[in-house]
């Protein structure tokens, strides 16, 4: 089998380090093992327009990205164009963190986890489709249960291709998902609920427009996550900011609470996070996470 590569170069916002992005795939739970992580490169597979493309990242000397996409099938400019909004949208290239940074400065508690982890950008979970089935896959289950679900559902379709030697599996596309039937579903998680949630969000949001999730109106797109089957406050308002980068709000949820009176060096509680956060603005959603992943 032929294989095609190109290659372009990628100015992600500053300051960016892909080696932080690395270092956070090589502790992420939810996707450990499903790329290559090393300090200056990141591999991933992705299911494009009926291709699986491959996308090796590294970061050059100058700040910028050089991205070899790889492929099995022909790399038109479509699915060019469409690997390369991927991997920025994966990595959050676009996010001008240095806007947040300038707010952290009058936040000292902060600023240590700043320099710990500056030049970091938000790494979302692959894809919204994949979020939103991790999103109720994990749903009171331990993680090692939902990830054996999760493998098994990646396994019914064949996303495999070679880079340099190793295999890497792209999770299946939104078109892959919803050809299957709800019985489809319970043979490969085997659990009956997750599978009619699973078969209802999937055909619900395979007639949404990615860029309606996005960048439309926050209440719009957070009541259209609430109507999906299995998912709840808590799921939407995961999806909302892992899944699609949508840090204007950040819920005070238990964990967050933790992160934050661990960050803070006191108990912080409700009342007190909200204050904080509102001094972040817009970027709320990214102090919430730095906390969660660097406090």
């Amino acid at each position: 089998m032929s294989v095609h590569e190109v290659t372009a170069t990628v100015e992600p916002a500053q300051p960016y380090s892909l080696r932080m992005s690395s270092s956070f795939l090589c502790r992420f739970p939810a996707t450990l093992g499903e790329q290559i992580a090393e300090p200056n490169q990141m591999v991933k597979a992705w299911r494009i327009e009926q291709e699986t493309v491959a996308a090796d990242v590294s970061q050059l000397a100058s700040g910028a990205l050089r991205v070899r996409l790889v492929s099995n099938g022909t790399l038109s400019e479509a699915v060019i164009e469409r690997a390369l909004d991927r991997v920025g949208f994966y990595l959050s290239l676009d996010d001008e963190i240095a806007e947040f940074y300038a707010l952290a400065e009058s936040d000292p508690d902060m600023m240590p986890l700043i320099e710990r982890a500056r030049g970091y950008h938000q790494v979302k979970i692959p894809s919204p489709i994949e979020h939103l089935c991790w999103a109720i896959l994990v749903q009171r289950v331990p993680m090692p249960l939902a990830k054996k679900m999760k493998a098994t559902i990646v396994g019914e379709f064949s996303n495999v291709i070679d880079v340099d030697g190793t295999q890497l599996v792209a999770f299946p596309s939104v078109d892959q998902l919803g050809s299957l039937s709800e019985q489809d579903w319970l043979r490969l998680t085997g659990n009956a609920r997750k599978s009619k949630y699973l078969f209802g969000s999937v055909q619900r949001i395979a007639g949404v427009d990615e860029q309606f999730l996005r960048t439309g109106p926050f209440e719009e797109v957070e009541k259209f996550l609430l109507s999906l089957p299995g998912i709840g406050p808590w799921s939407a308002s995961f999806l909302m900011v892992r899944g699609l980068g949508r840090m204007e709000r950040m819920p005070a949820d238990p964990e967050a609470l933790r992160a934050a009176s661990r960050a803070y060096g006191r108990p912080i509680d409700e009342g007190e996070f909200d204050r904080i956060a509102e001094h972040y603005g817009e970027w709320r959603g990214y102090w919430g996470h730095y906390l969660r992943a660097f406090a």
